[in-house]
Order: C-alpha cells, then structure tokens, then sequence
C-alpha cells in the first residue's frame, strides 16, 4: 500500500525552524527513515495548476488550468475552473483496473468521472465552495462521517480586510481540522484495505496564506492578548497536522509505503495582482480617466489613475467583506461561482481592450485580445510580439510609492510552458512582483505612466506562495527507492503510485520514485 500524505502548501522556511526546534516529532521521524526530494514544479508559477499536475502526472501546458476562474477565448468571459476540462487524477485511472483508493480532501478536485473502488471524500476536514467543494464516492461516506464526526466547518476566503475576531474563528477552525483527516483515515483503515490512500492536511495551506503574519489586520483592533493567541496560529497548526500525521502513519498497515508531499511553498505575501489592471490601463490607454495629480506627486507631470472599468477589486473595495460573506453565503454554490466568474471581467469594451489582467491574486497574468484565439479579438497576431514588449516594458516602470521597484521581472508565458495541448489556455504574460512584502503597499507609480492607488487591501492575504519549495519526502516500506535518471518532478508522485498498482506508465511523463 502507497500512502500520500499532502503537507499542503507548506513554507519551507517554517518547516525547517519548527523541525530544527523538535516540533514536528512525526515529521522528523520519518525524514530520518526517507530521501528528500526537491521537486522540480514549474507549474508553482502558476500555483493553482500545481495541484492538477500532482494528482494526474499531467504538466501544466498539457492540462492548462492555473486558477479557479479562467478564461474561456472561444466564449470571450471567465468560467469556474470546475466548469474546465481536467485531467483526471492517478486514483481514476487506476481505478479502472481495480485499484481501491482511500482520498480525503484533494484540494481544487471535482467528483470522479467514473468513480473508482474505494472512498472518496472531499470538503471533510473544512469546506470552501472553491477550493474544498463537497462531494463524496460513494454518495454515502460523506454522511456517515458526518453522524460520527460532525459536519465540517467552512473557510470560504473573502478577499478583503478581516477582523481579528474572524481571524480567531478562522483559527479554531483550522487547528481542528487535521485531527479530521486522521478521524476518516483511521476509521476506512480499520474498517477495508486499499492500495492507495491520498489524504490532505489543507489547513497547512489556508493558515499560511491568513497568518503567515498579522499585517493584514487593523493594528487599532489588535490588542496584545489577540496578537500573542493568533501570531502563533501557522506554527500551532503545523503541529497540529504533524499530530495527525502521526495517527494516520498508527493505522496504516505493516509495510506501507509513505510519501509526504507539498506542491507548492509558502511565505510572505508580495502581490501587488490587484493593482494589474489598473497599471495595463495605464499603459495602454494613457488619456483614460485622469485626475489631478496628489501633492507632491508623480514627477514628469503624470497624475494619479482612476480605476480601470471592469476591475473586480475596487468592488470588492467597496464592499465589506462581511457583507459580501454573507451574499455568497445565502445563494446557491453553483449561482454564487458562476456571479464571481461573470464579475471578474464585467464592463470591457472587448472592441478597444488589446490585452487584459486576468484574474490572479499571486502573480499577475496578462492576456492579449488575439484575433482567431479570442472570439473578439482585435489584436493582429503578427503585431502580438511587439505589444506585449510595449506591455513588460511599460510594466517594468512601476515602483512603489517610496521608490523601491514593485516588478521583478515580465516573461513570455510561451517560453516556459509554449507547448502542450492546453498551453493555448494560458496568459501570455507572466508579471513576477519584487520580493517585499506588499500587505500594506497602498499604491504603485511609474514616472512615465502615472499613479495607481490600492483600493481596499488587495487579497488580505499575509501569506502567498512561491515559485519553488516543492518537495517530496519518501519512505519505502515493502518497496526500495528508485533511482531518477534527473532531477525529481512534482510529476513524479502520480508515476510512483501508478508504478507501486502495477500501471503501465509508459505514457507518462513521471518517474516513478519507489519500486517493487
């Protein structure tokens, strides 16, 4: 039996200080038995698509999702990424030759096409209607967890300020919840045999986005009793998923093969994606919506932008996130995503828009209004690499308003990733922000282009990940260590379950990391 034990999203800086502390017992313990692996992910830059590539072996240009709402050219609008063609994940395709899986909580998954052997439970340990969505094969095992265990408690992420008393909500729900992994785990363990169990610490990822450090929060409301209980909610809930690894590694049959893995880092949050739209505005439409310039203001005489028409962050802006909770809250999931998808690009005038931010909230994305790819595109594709050199030049001009450069870098999405079946799906730019902080960044500035103020907080995120630090960590038990023949993959982890069941794997581009 292969156990997959996701350490979702872990931060490898924290990793390493809690470990060298003797934190994280269970953790250690099983690194002083295993290899590490650094894995070579570069769907990290495109974090969301990470997880498709670590469930299916797939690589990103051949699956082409990387957020969860994204565009649609032939329909020239923003769809919930559920509503996408995926890849099915290792546990489908091996299911068709008998394969029993044990899943819990695949984080960005939808219901299996064709349900394999097993039990299959997802929106367990929390649920967001994004991210963590419900749903359950067979039907019945998401009830009979509940009747033992108690209904799951939602996370679902605002983008916006939060208050430090839903911030202490937020934390009790997130230290409860790897002991709810091991609560399924242990209880399909003790009841049925599986081949391959699959099971996500989540809360590890939610924690590091929210509390990676308290400067989202209003430093009026944080009193010194809230900043020592919350400052230690991302080291408290590692621990919490190491206890649980713990438990699960107690129930797992003698000789189990074991594999924890993280798709993707963590650390310090240093988008500035809010700000994108209005900064591609500035540059590709310099007379729009000018006002006067502030005191002391942008030299060469550029004035402050106003806000770009159909940017969804300055109604977020406007609106509490309280207030939009509880909208979301008491609609329906299927109408509340598909509200989200049409507001993420509502207002554009596609017959004068040549390229257009694309939703994101870590890096920023670029998209150019192609004729023959977008159902209204304008743009010749022969004048394609000229404007989007136009774009990362004018880019790359932005600082922050105390002058310290706000872009690390533009790339040609196609010089990474241009080739694949889906690679069609992603942006044509990438724009990598500085690596400082940027929770309370309130505006960027370019001498040529202008000013562009945050409105709101951007994402309210402290946290956000990295393009690196992904890893594996593998401990043979009935099965010996494979040799790679280059450096590991985050691919990799599908090929060695589809290996240890017996799979032909010929037709992917993993290797394995385990043998018989």
């Amino acid at each position: 039996m292969l156990t997959i034990l996701q350490f979702d999203a872990a931060s490898a800086s924290a990793l390493t200080r809690l470990l060298a502390d003797g934190r994280l017992p269970t953790l250690a313990g099983l690194r002083e038995r295993g290899v590490w692996h650094e894995l070579d992910a570069p769907a990290t830059q495109f974090a969301a698509g990470a997880q498709h590539s670590l469930y299916s072996g797939v690589e990103l240009g051949d699956h082409g999702l990387f957020y969860p709402f994204q565009w649609s050219a032939p329909e020239q609008r923003v769809h919930y990424m559920g509503e996408l063609h995926a890849p099915p994940p290792v546990w489908e395709r091996l299911g068709r030759g008998g394969t029993r899986t044990l899943a819990v909580d695949p984080y960005e998954s939808r219901p299996p096409v064709e349900a394999p052997p097993g039990e299959l439970v997802c929106g367990w340990q929390l649920h967001d209607r994004v991210v963590l969505r419900e749903w359950s094969s067979p039907g019945t095992a998401h009830r009979r967890l509940e009747r033992m265990f108690g209904r799951p408690e939602p996370v679902d992420e605002v983008f916006g300020r939060h208050s430090v008393a839903e911030m202490l909500g937020l934390r009790r729900r997130l230290l409860g919840a790897p002991g709810r992994v091991a609560d399924a785990a242990s209880t399909f363990l003790a009841e049925q045999s599986f081949d391959l169990a699959w099971l996500t610490f989540c809360a590890a990822h939610v924690a590091g986005h929210q509390f990676w450090d308290l400067s989202q929060l209003d430093d009026g409301e944080l009193d010194l009793a809230s900043s020592a209980v919350l400052g230690g909610t991302l080291d408290e809930v590692y621990q919490a998923v190491d206890t649980a690894l713990g438990r699960v590694l107690r129930a797992l049959p003698a000789g189990a093969d074991v594999m924890v893995v993280s798709p993707v880092g963590m650390d310090v949050n240093t988008s500035r994606a809010d700000m994108l739209p209005e900064m591609l505005r500035a540059i590709l439409d310099p007379g729009a919506a000018r006002s006067a310039p502030e005191p002391g203001g942008v030299p060469d005489g550029a004035a402050e932008r106003g806000s770009a028409r159909g940017s969804i962050w300055r109604l977020r802006a406007a609106l509490p996130p309280g207030l939009r909770a509880r909208v979301a809250a008491a609609l329906p999931e299927k109408v509340a995503l598909e509200l989200t998808s049409r507001l993420e690009m509502r207002g554009v005038d596609w017959s004068r828009t040549r390229a257009f931010a694309h939703p994101a909230e870590n890096q920023g994305y670029i998209r150019l209004n192609l004729r023959g790819r977008e159902r209204d595109g304008i743009v010749e594709p022969e004048d394609a690499k000229d404007l989007m050199e136009e774009i990362a030049a004018g880019i790359l001009t932005f600082t922050d308003s105390d002058g310290a450069p706000a872009v690390r870098s533009v790339d040609r999405v196609a010089d990474l990733f241009g080739t694949g079946d889906r690679a069609h799906q992603l942006p044509d730019l990438i724009v990598r922000w500085t690596d400082t902080p940027a929770t309370r960044v309130t505006g960027v500035r370019s001498a040529r282009f202008g000013a562009v103020s945050r409105h709101g907080v951007g994402s309210g995120r402290s946290g956000n990940h990295t393009e690196g630090d992904a890893w594996a960590l593998v401990v043979p038990g009935a099965s010996r260590h494979a040799t790679p023949t280059r450096r590991p993959r985050l691919e990799d982890v599908a090929a060695t379950a589809a290996a240890l069941a017996g799979a032909d794997v010929a037709d992917m581009v993993g290797e394995p990391l385990l043998q018989r």
